[in-house]
């Protein structure tokens, strides 16, 4: 895997976030990933944030993990999840412009980050596919995520069955709501993934290379 450099990134609105890049050499695909709420300590070295941009990494994706607005050395206030939106898009636009306009770039997100994720998943931007990691549907109920639908983006749901932030039925119910969703259940993890780290990697590494299948093959 290409070791990480450090990179500074410039929201739209002035704001500039701390970030991670690794960028392999000729790499035509890319994922952002986005990390869990910044008011109860989450940032971009949370274990299940740098597990999928490890994951990703270990495909010959390009990464990139960044911590959101007052986060570390990020500056601005935290934006309740609307701000967030800049934050992540500009993310993206670096990544894009670091391996040129890229067909397969990826958006990920954990708990907050992934409510995040789902908002830039829904808006305008071209978008190879949506990771959403342990969504916090009992607290956010379907929030930003049914939005999704309208863009049929491929979207990939996975959380622990013991998540008490996102109960099985919500889960189920949410990957029903969303035509292109693929969901998957670790059996025994809870919201942090405590002991579920391993599967997560899996199922995450096993749906981005069916992503980066189709892209190869290309139309039918």
């Amino acid at each position: 895997m290409i070791p990480e450099r450090e990179a500074t990134i410039a929201a739209a609105d002035g704001v500039r976030l701390e970030a991670r890049l690794a960028v392999p050499p000729r790499a035509r695909a890319g994922l952002v990933c986005g990390h869990p709420h910044p008011l109860y300590g989450g940032d971009m070295d949370n274990p299940v944030v740098m597990r999928v941009v490890e994951v990703a990494g270990a495909l010959g994706l390009a990464t990139c993990r960044f911590n959101f607005r007052g986060v570390g050395r990020s500056t601005g206030m935290h934006g309740h999840g609307l701000a967030e939106r800049a934050d992540m898009e500009a993310a993206l636009d670096h990544l894009e412009a670091e391996i040129g306009d890229s067909p397969g770039m990826v958006v990920a997100g954990y708990s907050f980050g992934s409510m995040v994720a789902a908002r830039v998943g829904a808006g305008e931007r071209r978008l190879d596919g949506v990771v959403l990691v342990a969504p916090p549907l009992a607290m956010a109920k379907d929030g930003p995520f049914l939005d999704l639908a309208a863009r049929g983006v491929p979207v990939l749901i996975v959380a622990g069955s013991d998540d008490e932030y996102c109960p099985e039925p919500a889960l189920q119910s949410l990957g029903d709501r969303l035509p292109a969703a693929h969901v998957t259940v670790v059996d025994g993890a809870n919201h942090f993934f405590a002991g579920g780290l391993a599967p997560l990697g899996e199922a995450v590494g096993a749906w981005l290379e069916a992503r980066q299948a189709g892209r190869r093959a290309g139309p039918a």
